[in-house]
C-alpha cells in the first residue's frame, strides 16, 4: 500500500469531502506528498468555533473566494487542514473534529494520534 494513500488508521485513505471539493490537489482526499509543503493532512469538520478561531489567526475559511474557487466554508463541512494548523487550534482549545479514516497518515508527523482520536467525528473506528 502507498505510504501516501494511508490514513491514521493503517487502512486506505477514504475521501474527505467532494462538496466543498478539499484536499491539497483538490481531489477530495487529504493525501499528502511532497508538494504540499503545508501537510494539509487533517480532515477536519468545520465548527463556527474554529472558523472564527481560523479566521482571527489570519486564515479566513468562511468568506467565498470565487476568483479562486472557493466557497467559503459553514460549520458542518469537511475540509482538509493544515496539521499545523489543527494543532495550534487545539492547544488553544479551538480544535475541530477530525475523521481519522480520511486523515492522512502524513499528519502524525506533526500531530499525535491519541489527540485526533480524541477529537474522532467517527469513533467506532477506534481500535
Amino acid at each position: 500500500m502507498n505510504e501516501l494513500a494511508t490514513n491514521v488508521l493503517g487502512g486506505i485513505l477514504e475521501p474527505c469531502s467532494m462538496d466543498p471539493i478539499t484536499g491539497f490537489f483538490r481531489n477530495g482526499q487529504c493525501q499528502v506528498t511532497d508538494e504540499d509543503v503545508g501537510n494539509h493532512g487533517v480532515c477536519a469538520v468545520m465548527s463556527d468555533e474554529f472558523l472564527r478561531f481560523s479566521k482571527m489567526r489570519g486564515n479566513d475559511l468562511s468568506t467565498p473566494r470565487p476568483e479562486f474557487g472557493f466557497p467559503g466554508l459553514k460549520a458542518g463541512d469537511r475540509w482538509c487542514l493544515c496539521s499545523a494548523r489543527w494543532r495550534e487550534a487545539l492547544d488553544a482549545g479551538k480544535a475541530p473534529a477530525v475523521v481519522l479514516a480520511a486523515t492522512s497518515a502524513a499528519a502524525l508527523e506533526v500531530v499525535k494520534l491519541t489527540d485526533l482520536k480524541h477529537h474522532a467525528t467517527d469513533r467506532e473506528q477506534k481500535p
